[in-house]
């Protein structure tokens, strides 16, 4: 099964830390992905800039927002989609993750959206 941990962000974090401090975290989640990759569960995982784009199309016509969002405390700062046996297993993965300590680790099950 197929399980997305999306790091949910507050808005300004990264803007406080300094710049040991953010590399120091991003060399936490680096090993955090390695350790991923060893055990065969990673199938995909990146960063997120805080920057975003909105669109909707309503009625035939597109609406763009540029961010930042004022109304956004939190954004998702990055993603790690795993391949495990089952959601238990998910939950083990996402209380190792590093950024649990600082963020939120929201584990969704991947599936279609007619579910």
């Amino acid at each position: 099964m197929s399980y997305m941990l999306l790091i949910v962000e507050p808005r300004d974090q990264r803007r406080e830390r300094s710049p040991q401090d953010g590399q120091s975290v991003y060399a936490r989640m680096l090993e955090y992905t390695r350790s991923l990759q060893s055990r065969g569960v990673l199938v995909a995982s990146n960063s997120l800039k805080s920057a975003a784009v909105r669109l909707n199309v309503r009625g035939g016509k597109p609406s763009i927002v540029d961010g930042p969002f004022t109304e956004a405390k939190e954004f998702v700062g990055g993603f790690f989609l795993l391949d495990c046996e089952n959601r238990s297993q998910a939950l083990e993965f996402a209380q190792q993750c590093p950024a649990a300590e600082w963020a939120t680790v929201e584990v969704r099950e991947i599936g279609p959206c007619y579910e």
